[in-house]
């Protein structure tokens, strides 16, 4: 299995098991445990039904919350962001651990979001979703309890503006009326079309506004499995390299968002590779425009034989330290061409500042069974990778069930 298709096992499958679930059950969730060998992980869940949506007249702020200088954060869906249990569960971790931050899903891999908002295109697209009825009471709640709030943007993948604009979506080249899928079933954006570049940003500043502290955008590429070759774009010309349509989006976010605190997602292997992986990711081309590039190195996303290991996942410290190492490598030399000769010390620190790597880890079983020992054996990869330039990490798992086990007790870190 190569890395391309690697990649969406985890997530996709996750998320439509979350999807079905919803289905049956309604509106409450329910968790199982991981095998009895693993670390107790489980959640006590009771029946939450969701709130119906509020408005306030209260102009959003935004955020003055002081962040950490180091970031080490949980991801949290807006499905169980809606449910207090899954909150304080949360909360929990940030009090008694090293975690410090909560990555939220404001619009996730659906297209909806999560909130009411004053998106005008929003409304019309019917394209919100109210799983957290008070966005203002719910950032408080981690706010007050010190904990950094990221709130996480899925661009190009969405469902829900592929349906609203089909103007703008990817379609099949076989048949153009038809709206192109990928492998399970969710339809893209073309990413040279700017009026979606227009309505992301405007759900970004939406998120500024009401206070959460940085935007993580995701999925900001081109689609990496389906039907490849019956893809057809009504903007990008498919002669202008797919790298740099995804870098001049990038310019455009940051002139549209010059203040914010913004990171971009990328494929782990990005910090390796020589090209754009097929899907425009290039990881220098986000060095310019973020504040922190995350780059999603799963020891379960690489393909067999990755630096001669038959399974990677079975090698977290060795498959994490060579790809960090890596992209620290890269960040290095970006940095050191950008410098001019007119251009201080002080200046140059502040741009190393500015330019962070923080990756997402990988707390989930996929390709091998991560328990305490195999997280813990990625946060260390990335400390020793890294050294003076640690700035944190991000855990993933669907489901939101975390290794406590695997984090240092707060006050050690």
């Amino acid at each position: 299995m190569d890395y391309v298709t690697k990649i969406f096992s985890e997530r996709y499958i996750a998320f439509f098991l979350i999807l079905v679930i919803l289905i049956i059950v309604g509106i409450f969730f329910i968790f199982t445990q991981k095998s009895t060998s693993l670390p107790q992980k489980n959640i006590d869940f009771i029946e939450e039904k969701f709130s119906s949506p509020t408005t306030t007249d209260t102009e959003p702020q935004k955020s003055t919350f002081q962040p950490p200088e180091i970031i080490k954060a949980v991801y949290l869906t807006s499905w169980l962001a809606a449910n207090p249990k899954v909150v304080d569960y949360v909360v929990n971790i940030a009090k008694n651990t090293e975690i410090n931050a909560v990555v939220v899903d404001v619009k996730d891999w659906s297209g909806f979001i999560a909130y009411n908002t004053d998106i005008p295109e929003a409304a019309e697209y019917g394209a919100e979703r109210i799983l957290i009825p008070d966005i203002e009471a719910f950032l408080e709640r981690f706010h007050k309890e010190g904990i950094y709030v990221i709130a996480r943007i899925t661009v190009f993948q969405d469902p829900v503006l592929a349906r609203a604009r089909p103007n703008l979506a990817v379609h099949r080249k076989s048949n153009k009326s038809l709206l192109w899928l990928d492998n399970v079933g969710l339809a893209w954006i073309d990413p040279a079309a700017k009026a979606a570049w227009d309505y992301n940003i405007a759900v970004a500043k939406d998120a500024v506004g009401q206070g959460f502290d940085e935007i993580n955008f995701d999925y900001v590429r081109f689609p990496s499995d389906g039907d490849l070759k019956d893809m057809s774009f009504s903007f990008w010309d498919e002669k202008t390299s797919k790298h740099l349509v995804i870098r001049e989006f990038f310019k455009y976010l940051r002139e549209e968002l010059p203040d914010a605190k913004l990171s971009i997602d990328f494929f782990g292997l990005t910090t390796v590779s020589s090209n754009d992986l097929g899907v425009g990711q290039v990881i220098e081309d986000a060095f310019e425009y973020f504040d922190y590039v995350c780059p999603m190195v799963y020891p379960s996303h690489y393909a067999d034989g990755f630096l001669g290991y038959q399974n990677p996942a079975d090698y977290p410290y060795e498959v994490i330290k060579y790809s960090m190492e890596s992209a620290l490598r890269r960040l290095l030399i970006y940095n050191q061409l950008q410098r001019t000769p007119a251009s201080t010390d002080e200046e140059i620190i502040k741009q190393k500042r500015n330019i962070q790597l923080r990756p997402w880890l990988q707390d989930f079983d996929l390709g091998a069974i991560y328990d305490a020992k195999m997280v813990r054996s990625e946060i260390e990869a990335v400390y020793d990778a890294t050294g003076d330039n640690f700035r944190g990490f991000m855990l993933w798992n669907s489901l939101n069930v975390y290794t406590k086990e695997a984090l240092q007790p707060a006050g050690l870190e």
